[in-house]
C-alpha cells in the first residue's frame, strides 16, 4: 500500500463500489454482514412442527434463504425444506399437517458455504445403522473442504454442497454403538464453530463447539424440551429459559423428560463470537444473562465518550444503528431523532435490472427524513462499515436532504479481516477498512468526520475493563485477526487428515 493510499483507494473503487461482476442479478446487493443460520428443536410436544415453524419465524433474521424441518411421529421421519422466508412456507396446513410427531427440528439458513440450492436446505437427513438422523446446523468448519476431499477419496458420495454433510458422513464411519458417541466422534474431528440440533428416532441433541463461538440454549415448555439459537425462539412458544449450552457441551434429551450433559472436550475458556451482540442476535433476545438491547446502547455509549462530536442531533441508520444512538445521545446529551425513514416491504430478492438502477439501491430501503436533517450538523450512527458502499450513499443522501455536517460514528471497530466461522465477510480486498485508514475512509464517504468505537470501549460495553490478548474473552478476529481455532482448509495442512480418519473407531 502506497503511503497515502490513493493507488488501493483508485482501485477499490472498481471492485467494491456497486455489486461485484458475478453477483447474481436476482440477489440484492448492499453493505451488510449476511447473517449465520438459526436452528430450533423440541422434543415431546404434540404440534412440534408447528412450535417448530413459530420458533424458526422468530430466527428468520438469522436466514432468509431457505428453511426446513424434520419431524418424527414415532414411526417414520417427515421432511419439508424450502427456499424462501418461513412465512411463506410453513403457513399452511397441509404443510403442517405432513409434519407429524412430538419431536422436530428446524433450520433457517444463509448460505456461508454451498450455493442456495434446495439440496442445501437443512436440516440434513440419512438413514444411518442406528436409524434415522438429522442435523441442523448454524455455524462453518473450517476443516470441512479437507475432510471432504479425503472422505471423496475413501468413497463417500456427497448430495450437497454444504460443509454440515460432513458431519453425517463422519458419523456414519463410526463403529460406536450408540448415536451419541458416533456424533462426539465426529465432532472431535472438526474445527472451527457449530452449533448442532440432531434428531434421532428417540432423542434430541444440542452441540456447542469447544470455544462456543456459536450460540444454542435450552428452554423448558411444560414436560417438553427446546433448543434454539437464541431466546426469542423461546419467548415466541412461550417456553421458560433454563439455560445455555456450554462450550464443548453434548446435550442429549428423550422422549422422557431426560437431560443429560456429556463433556468430551478438555474444558477451554470461551470465546463466544462478539458479533452475535453488534449485529446478529435480535435485540430482544438474552446472552450469557444480558440484554443484547442494553449492550448495544452501552456500546453507543462508550463510542460517545470516546469521540467527541460537535453535532446537534443523533440519528441512527435503521435498524442495526438503532439501539446504540440510543445510548449514544444518552451519553452525548444530544437530541435523536428518525433522520432515516426505513422502508420495510422491499424484498430481499427485488431485481436489479442494471448497474445504474442498482446504484439507486439504498434509496429502496432508506429514505431521508428532510424536516430532521435540513440545516442541520449530524451524527450518523451504525453498527460497522463493510465495504463502504451504503455509507457513502447515506451520507450522500443526507446532504442532498440538506445537512449542513455528516459526522458518521460507527459502534464497532474497524472490521480488518475476513471471518471463517459462519459470518459471510467479504475478501479481505474488499473490507474498506483493511485497505484504508479512517481518514481516507471518511474522504472515500463524504463524510465529515469518522470514527470506530476502539476494541476496549467494545469490550467495556461487555462488562470487561479491556481486552486481555493473551487470553481474548470473545471471538473478535474481524478486528484484530486473533483467530480462536485452527484454519486447515485456509492454511492448506492436510498432513494429519488422513491419520485422523483412519483412527475414527479408536476415538473413545
Amino acid at each position: 500500500m502506497s503511503e497515502d493510499g490513493s493507488g488501493v483507494a483508485a482501485g477499490l473503487r472498481e471492485s467494491w463500489l456497486g455489486a461485484p461482476q458475478d453477483q447474481p442479478p436476482d440477489k440484492e446487493w448492499d453493505d451488510r454482514l449476511r447473517e449465520e443460520c438459526g436452528v430450533f428443536g423440541i422434543i415431546g410436544y404434540p404440534e412440534a412442527a408447528a412450535f417448530t415453524a413459530l420458533g424458526l419465524h422468530a430466527l428468520q433474521h438469522r436466514g432468509q434463504e431457505a428453511a426446513g424441518i424434520v419431524t418424527y411421529d414415532g414411526q417414520q421421519f417427515h421432511t419439508e425444506r424450502r427456499l424462501g422466508l418461513v412465512g411463506d412456507n410453513f403457513n399452511k396446513p397441509e404443510v403442517l399437517g405432513h409434519l407429524k410427531g412430538s419431536i422436530a427440528a428446524g433450520h433457517v439458513r444463509y448460505s456461508t458455504t454451498g450455493a442456495t440450492i434446495l439440496r442445501n436446505a437443512q436440516p440434513l437427513f440419512a438413514d444411518l445403522g442406528t436409524g434415522g438422523f438429522a442435523v441442523a446446523h448454524n455455524g462453518n468448519l473450517t476443516n470441512a473442504k479437507t475432510l471432504r476431499k479425503q472422505l471423496v477419496k475413501d468413497g463417500a458420495i456427497f448430495q450437497s454442497t454444504t460443509d454440515t454433510e460432513v458431519v453425517l458422513h463422519l458419523i456414519s464411519r463410526s463403529q460406536k454403538r450408540r448415536i451419541v458417541e458416533r456424533l462426539v466422534e465426529a465432532l472431535r474431528q472438526l474445527e472451527g464453530s457449530y452449533a448442532l440440533v440432531c434428531l434421532t428416532n428417540d432423542m434430541l441433541i444440542g452441540a456447542r463447539d469447544p470455544v462456543g463461538i456459536r450460540p444454542l440454549v435450552i428452554g423448558r415448555l411444560g414436560d417438553a424440551y427446546v433448543l434454539a439459537s437464541e431466546t426469542c425462539a423461546l419467548d415466541i412458544v412461550g417456553a421458560t429459559f433454563l439455560r445455555e449450552v456450554e462450550n464443548g457441551e453434548v446435550v442429549t434429551i428423550t422422549r422422557e423428560g431426560g437431560l443429560e450433559s456429556h463433556r468430551p472436550f478438555p474444558k477451554r475458556p470461551a470465546r463466544p463470537c462478539i458479533f452475535e451482540y453488534i449485529y446478529f442476535a435480535r435485540p430482544d433476545s438474552i446472552m450469557a444473562g444480558r440484554s443484547v438491547y442494553e449492550i448495544r446502547k452501552r456500546m453507543g455509549a462508550e463510542l460517545a465518550r470516546e469521540t467527541d462530536c460537535p453535532a446537534e442531533v443523533v440519528i441512527p441508520i435503521p435498524d442495526s444503528g438503532v439501539p446504540a444512538a440510543i445510548g449514544y445521545s444518552q451519553a452525548a446529551g444530544l437530541p435523536y431523532e428518525l433522520g432515516i425513514i426505513r422502508n420495510h416491504y422491499v424484498g430481499r430478492t427485488f431485481i436489479e435490472p442494471s448497474q445504474k438502477i442498482r446504484a439507486l439501491g439504498v434509496k429502496l430501503k432508506h429514505s431521508a427524513n428532510h424536516s430532521v436533517v435540513r440545516g442541520k450538523s449530524i451524527v450518523l450512527i451504525d453498527d460497522s462499515i463493510v465495504r463502504g458502499t451504503t455509507s457513502k450513499k447515506i451520507v450522500a443522501m443526507m446532504y442532498e436532504a440538506g445537512a449542513r455536517e455528516v459526522h458518521m460514528r460507527i459502534a464497532c471497530p474497524e472490521i480488518k479481516f475476513g471471518d471463517y466461522y459462519g459470518i459471510d465477510t467479504p475478501d479481505r480486498k474488499q473490507l474498506i477498512s483493511a485497505q484504508m485508514t479512517p481518514e481516507q475512509v471518511r474522504d472515500e464517504i463524504g463524510a465529515t468526520s469518522l470514527a470506530f468505537l476502539s476494541v476496549d470501549g467494545l469490550y467495556r460495553a461487555l462488562g470487561v475493563e479491556s481486552r486481555d490478548p493473551k487470553a481474548p474473552q470473545y471471538s473478535d478476529h474481524c478486528f484484530t485477526g486473533d483467530y480462536p481455532t485452527e484454519l486447515t482448509d485456509l492454511n492448506g495442512d492436510t498432513s494429519t487428515i488422513g491419520t485422523q480418519l483412519s483412527l475414527l473407531s479408536d476415538v473413545g
